[in-house]
């Protein structure tokens, strides 16, 4: 049937290969973060004049590499997206599936758009839009190897044990909370400010920092003679705050979702297993931003708190798709047992 294409394993893996370059290249966006290095190559499309492709290797270096390493990168995703996106249209039978791609396409097309115009308009905030739809897109991407997926295409023919809407509900708003909290941590990162708050688990030796304008230039004058860093703010402070406050609801938010999995699905669900592999991205997740504090902001710290970060969102996101999968099925399949009643 039309809605039911056969698997085609070939499209499958090449869309796992697509998501693991997304997820690549979300990672070398951190390191060009990170390593401040956003500008080191300050000409878009070309790369110090030259086209971005025949770039001399002799250029290659310091900051370059970060940043124009993460270009050629972003060519591959673009290059891999496009394959995708006429693939599905010329071989999938699911009309949703193909206009998916082209939605993927388009997307692929404006995060190379936004990338240049932040090298174009030397917009630092620009970097925030560019972070947030990284994390979206990957999303979108591994979505869509899931519904190429031998289990996706082939789960209507099996009985389905289906999630309760408390549950599913549940696992959706953390889930954006997760993205709400990455926008957040894209906001402090593209601050170029460095550390906020220097101290954990305290801030500033308080439980809630002193943000009046002579504790924020007292905090400036330190940070000036012990890491020559550019001054903060009152509201990058409290920003920084609202960051680990979000981050323990959060962790809070994924224990109670594989509490809650155990007690409606049991311990041996798939589901409630991939609930505590995300319960445990969570805990990683926290320890390397308390070790991104506690090693001011180690560029190899923080890109990690990047990655998990990105594979927090991913997991909250399949957990959601895949319960809302087994749910419809297990629906249509009880309507269908009524009718032959």
């Amino acid at each position: 049937m039309a809605e039911n294409p056969k698997y085609n394993p070939a499209l499958h893996w090449f869309a796992v290969a697509t998501a693991v370059t997304t997820f690549l290249l979300i990672g070398l966006g951190g390191l060009v973060t990170s390593h401040e290095a956003g500008m080191s190559v300050p000409d878009w499309p070309t790369s110090y004049g030259y086209n971005m492709f025949a770039l001399p290797i002799k250029l290659w270096v310091g900051g370059a590499f970060f940043e124009h390493t993460h270009r050629l990168l972003a060519s591959v995703v673009g290059f891999l997206t496009t394959v995708m996106a006429v693939w599905l249209w010329l071989g999938d039978s699911r009309k949703w599936m193909r206009w998916l791609g082209v939605v993927a396409f388009f997307g692929v097309v404006a995060q190379g758009v936004l990338g240049g115009l932040r090298v174009k308009w030397k917009m630092a905030s620009l970097g925030i839009f560019h972070g947030a739809v990284a994390q979206s897109f990957l999303v979108l991407i591994c979505a869509m190897a899931l519904f190429t997926s031998r289990w996706w295409l082939t789960s209507a023919s099996k009985p389905q044990v289906g999630v309760a809407r408390g549950l599913r509900s549940h696992v959706l708003y953390v889930t954006i909370l997760i993205f709400i909290q990455l926008l957040i941590g894209a906001t402090m990162r593209h601050q170029h400010a460095g550390l906020s708050i220097p101290d954990f688990p305290t801030a500033y030796g308080k439980l809630w920092p002193d943000t009046s304008p002579a504790a924020i230039a007292s905090y400036n004058e330190h940070r000036m003679e012990i890491n020559n860093e550019n001054p903060i703010t009152a509201f990058q402070v409290i920003l920084q705050m609202v960051h680990r406050i979000v981050a323990l609801l959060i962790l809070l938010g994924v224990g109670a979702a594989a509490g809650l999995a155990i007690k409606r699905l049991g311990a041996c669900d798939a589901l409630t297993k991939f609930a505590w592999f995300w319960l445990a991205l969570l805990v990683v997740q926290v320890g390397l931003g308390i070790a991104t504090i506690l090693t001011n902001k180690a560029a190899d710290i923080a890109t990690l708190h990047v990655m998990v970060g990105a594979l927090s969102l991913l997991a909250g996101a399949l957990w959601w798709l895949v319960a809302t999968r087994r749910t419809t099925l297990t629906a249509f399949a009880v309507a269908g047992q009524n009718k032959l009643n």
